[in-house]
Protein backbone atom coordinates (compact mmCIF):
# COMPACT_ATOMS: atom_id res chain seq x y z
CA UNK A 1 0.00 0.00 0.00
CA UNK A 2 1.13 3.53 -0.75
CA UNK A 3 -0.95 5.05 2.04
CA UNK A 4 -2.93 4.04 5.10
CA UNK A 5 -5.87 6.31 5.91
CA UNK A 6 -8.15 6.88 8.91
CA UNK A 7 -11.89 6.98 8.25
CA UNK A 8 -13.54 9.02 11.01
CA UNK A 9 -17.22 9.84 10.61
CA UNK A 10 -19.25 12.04 12.96
CA UNK A 11 -22.85 12.99 12.34
CA UNK A 12 -22.57 11.61 8.79
CA UNK A 13 -19.53 13.78 7.99
CA UNK A 14 -16.02 12.56 7.11
CA UNK A 15 -12.93 14.04 8.78
CA UNK A 16 -10.46 15.38 6.23
CA UNK A 17 -7.30 17.48 6.39
CA UNK A 18 -5.43 19.82 4.07
CA UNK A 19 -1.67 20.28 3.89
CA UNK A 20 0.06 23.61 3.51
CA UNK A 21 0.31 24.50 -0.19
CA UNK A 22 -2.40 22.03 -1.29
CA UNK A 23 -5.95 22.75 -2.39
CA UNK A 24 -7.51 19.31 -1.96
CA UNK A 25 -8.35 17.63 1.35
CA UNK A 26 -7.59 14.00 2.25
CA UNK A 27 -8.25 11.58 5.09
CA UNK A 28 -5.56 11.64 7.80
CA UNK A 29 -2.85 9.00 7.49
CA UNK A 30 0.30 8.44 5.52
CA UNK A 31 2.88 6.12 4.09
CA UNK A 32 4.04 3.10 6.08
CA UNK A 33 7.70 3.03 7.09
CA UNK A 34 9.63 -0.15 6.16
CA UNK A 35 8.37 -3.12 8.20
CA UNK A 36 5.63 -0.98 9.79
CA UNK A 37 2.12 -2.45 10.13
CA UNK A 38 -0.95 -0.53 9.03
CA UNK A 39 -1.93 -0.10 12.70
CA UNK A 40 1.51 1.29 13.56
CA UNK A 41 1.34 3.65 10.58
CA UNK A 42 -2.04 5.04 11.62
CA UNK A 43 -0.98 5.48 15.24
CA UNK A 44 2.18 7.36 14.19
CA UNK A 45 0.70 9.46 11.38
CA UNK A 46 -2.49 10.48 13.18
CA UNK A 47 -0.52 11.49 16.28
CA UNK A 48 1.85 13.57 14.10
CA UNK A 49 -0.95 15.17 12.05
CA UNK A 50 -3.75 15.58 14.59
CA UNK A 51 -2.31 15.05 18.07
CA UNK A 52 -4.65 12.17 18.97
CA UNK A 53 -3.89 8.54 19.73
CA UNK A 54 -5.49 5.83 17.62
CA UNK A 55 -6.49 2.79 19.70
CA UNK A 56 -4.98 -0.07 17.65
CA UNK A 57 -7.25 -2.75 19.15
CA UNK A 58 -10.28 -0.93 17.65
CA UNK A 59 -8.89 -0.88 14.08
CA UNK A 60 -11.37 -2.18 11.47
CA UNK A 61 -10.61 -2.39 7.75
CA UNK A 62 -13.10 -0.45 5.61
CA UNK A 63 -11.80 -0.70 2.06
CA UNK A 64 -8.75 -0.59 -0.20
CA UNK A 65 -8.94 1.87 -3.10
CA UNK A 66 -6.73 2.65 -6.08
CA UNK A 67 -7.01 6.02 -7.79
CA UNK A 68 -5.11 8.40 -10.02
CA UNK A 69 -2.83 10.68 -8.02
CA UNK A 70 -3.98 14.28 -7.86
CA UNK A 71 -0.60 16.00 -7.64
CA UNK A 72 1.60 13.59 -9.62
CA UNK A 73 1.38 11.02 -12.39
CA UNK A 74 0.53 7.43 -11.56
CA UNK A 75 -1.75 5.70 -9.09
CA UNK A 76 -2.08 5.73 -5.32
CA UNK A 77 -3.19 2.62 -3.43
CA UNK A 78 -4.81 3.35 -0.08
CA UNK A 79 -5.92 1.04 2.74
CA UNK A 80 -8.67 2.65 4.82
CA UNK A 81 -9.49 1.86 8.45
CA UNK A 82 -11.89 3.00 11.12
CA UNK A 83 -10.63 3.22 14.68
CA UNK A 84 -11.47 4.88 17.96
CA UNK A 85 -9.13 7.50 19.40
CA UNK A 86 -8.23 9.45 22.53
CA UNK A 87 -7.61 13.19 22.57
CA UNK A 88 -8.88 16.33 20.90
CA UNK A 89 -8.33 16.76 17.17
CA UNK A 90 -6.07 19.68 16.23
CA UNK A 91 -4.04 20.32 13.07
CA UNK A 92 -0.27 19.86 13.55
CA UNK A 93 2.92 19.76 11.47
CA UNK A 94 2.05 20.09 7.77
CA UNK A 95 -1.73 20.14 8.40
CA UNK A 96 -3.19 23.64 8.14
CA UNK A 97 -6.90 22.89 8.11
CA UNK A 98 -9.37 20.22 9.19
CA UNK A 99 -12.85 19.77 7.81
CA UNK A 100 -15.93 17.63 8.32
CA UNK A 101 -17.13 16.97 4.79
CA UNK A 102 -20.37 15.63 3.35
CA UNK A 103 -20.82 14.21 -0.14
CA UNK A 104 -21.61 17.79 -1.24
CA UNK A 105 -17.87 18.53 -0.74
CA UNK A 106 -16.89 15.81 -3.24
CA UNK A 107 -14.93 18.21 -5.48
CA UNK A 108 -12.76 19.37 -2.55
CA UNK A 109 -11.16 15.96 -1.85
CA UNK A 110 -8.68 13.79 -3.76
CA UNK A 111 -9.83 11.06 -6.17
CA UNK A 112 -9.04 8.34 -3.65
CA UNK A 113 -11.21 10.04 -1.03
CA UNK A 114 -13.99 10.40 -3.61
CA UNK A 115 -14.02 6.60 -3.97
CA UNK A 116 -14.23 6.20 -0.19
CA UNK A 117 -17.09 8.71 0.01
CA UNK A 118 -18.98 6.76 -2.67
CA UNK A 119 -18.56 3.55 -0.65
CA UNK A 120 -19.61 5.22 2.62
CA UNK A 121 -22.72 6.65 0.95
CA UNK A 122 -23.58 3.24 -0.56
CA UNK A 123 -23.16 1.62 2.89
CA UNK A 124 -25.37 4.27 4.53
CA UNK A 125 -22.55 5.66 6.68
CA UNK A 126 -22.79 9.05 4.97
CA UNK A 127 -26.06 10.58 3.78
CA UNK A 128 -26.51 11.82 0.24
CA UNK A 129 -24.96 11.17 -3.11
CA UNK A 130 -21.60 12.21 -4.49
CA UNK A 131 -21.01 15.45 -6.28
CA UNK A 132 -20.79 13.64 -9.61
CA UNK A 133 -23.49 14.31 -12.19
Amino acid sequence: MDKVAWVLIRDGKLLVARNRGRDLFYMPGGRPEPEESHADTLVREVMEELGVRILPHTLRHVVDVTAARDAAPGLVRMACYRAEHHGDLAPANEIVELGWFTPADYGRVTRAEQQVIDLLVADGQMVGGSGLP
